[in-house]
């Protein structure tokens, strides 16, 4: 059996001790019936598919309650489909993962000395920005900031959009947290 599925015998006394097979002896020698045969083709076809053993014993567990052999396959094609799903959502993540390290790199071949993250953004604001983006981290309104910064709604509009985009965030809130990232304001 080891032989015929290219696995170790330690493996095929895992699966035993699983519960996935079983095995009667002669001798010294393990002797398997046709039918553990068959559960091990479906256990090797998995394995490789990826699946973990609890996932294999519960499929197994439903194979052998099946109605039918038409029940079986509907049952070992959806554990399949399952399998397929989830690989597709794991290489949708890394796919994802791969994109981001690759523009992680692309922006440090950019940057100056390679550097990620040189903090560039406190030397980029100005004075009026800097204490616009501190009165924002403690959580003033765009109306308050305009009222204590002695500025109309329109232009306080317009320091918090220009302190938005040098933290190149989406809104105030991710601009603070890069900001209290940074180093920039405190937290």
């Amino acid at each position: 059996m080891a032989n015929a599925f290219g696995v170790t015998h330690r493996t095929l006394h895992f699966y035993e001790e699983k519960g996935l097979i079983s095995s009667g002896r002669m001798g010294l020698m393990r002797v398997y019936d046709p039918g553990d045969i068959m559960r091990m083709a479906v256990i090797n076809v998995c394995r490789e598919a990826g699946m973990a053993v609890a996932v294999i014993q519960e499929l197994m567990h439903d194979l052998s309650g099946a109605a039918s052999q038409e029940a079986a396959d509907a049952m070992f094609r959806t554990a399949l489909e399952t399998r397929k799903r989830e690989l597709c959502a794991d290489m949708s993540t890394l796919h994802r993962q791969l994109q981001h390290v690759s523009e992680l790199l692309e922006r440090s071949a950019e940057a100056p000395d390679g550097l990620l993250n040189d903090n560039q953004h406190e030397r980029e604001l100005t004075e009026k920005e800097l204490r616009c983006l501190s009165l924002m981290a403690e959580g003033l309104s765009t109306h308050r900031l305009a009222r204590v910064l002695a500025m109309d709604d329109g232009e306080a509009r317009a320091v918090e959009a220009a302190i938005i985009g040098k933290f190149q965030a989406n809104n105030r809130f991710q601009a603070i947290a890069k900001a209290v990232m940074l180093g920039v304001v405190g937290a």
